[in-house]
């Protein structure tokens, strides 16, 4: 009798991993990721080291907004994940110009960004239907869009949402 209580016990622990591995699985795959900042091309918003959460549900219902900080397949090479922010949308035309960033000739204001911020000028650029203009917030320090051209929608993989680690730096990501 104790044999097969003992057994009994044993096929529930393994049912109750498998099911946890299933479902840790499905989550982390179609749901959310964690995601690694590896470079300062996103600070002050985000810093070497710091994990992240990526909502990779966030553009099933809607599209990707100016200002929105997102991961995506790095079009030069997609097996490298890339982080940065949309600064222009498709369709719409962007330039730097006197340190300070323009769409569609008005002034982008950029609160994220740290004061003193200079941003050296380029364009006007027009960006195709379909794409993004990405631009890392620590400008001076980011290969982005200047460098690479603009994002198609395809690469995007989601909205990063939050950092969860390290503890000093939690907060929702905006």
């Amino acid at each position: 009798m104790g044999e097969c209580k003992k057994s009994s016990t044993l096929v529930d622990i393994l049912q109750s991993v498998t099911v946890a591995a299933i479902l840790a699985f499905l989550i982390r795959t179609f749901l959310f990721t964690p995601f690694y900042i590896p470079s300062k091309s996103m600070e002050p918003t985000l810093y070497p080291n710091d994990r992240i959460i990526v909502n990779r549900l966030a553009y099933r219902w809607h599209e990707p907004e100016r200002g929105d900080v997102i991961v995506f397949r790095y079009p030069l090479d997609p097996q490298r994940d890339y982080i940065k922010r949309i600064v222009a949308l498709g369709g719409e035309e962007i330039e730097a110009r006197g340190g300070h960033l323009y769409v569609n000739g008005r002034r982008l204001n950029e609160d994220y960004l740290p004061k003193g911020v200079v941003l050296e000028d380029f364009g006007p650029v027009k960006v195709p239907e379909g794409s993004y203009f990405m631009m890392g917030d620590n400008r001076k320090y980011s290969a982005d869009s200047r460098v690479w051209g603009a994002l198609e929608r395809k690469y995007i993989l989601g909205k990063a949402l939050l950092v969860f680690w390290p503890p000093d730096h939690i907060k929702l990501i905006k």
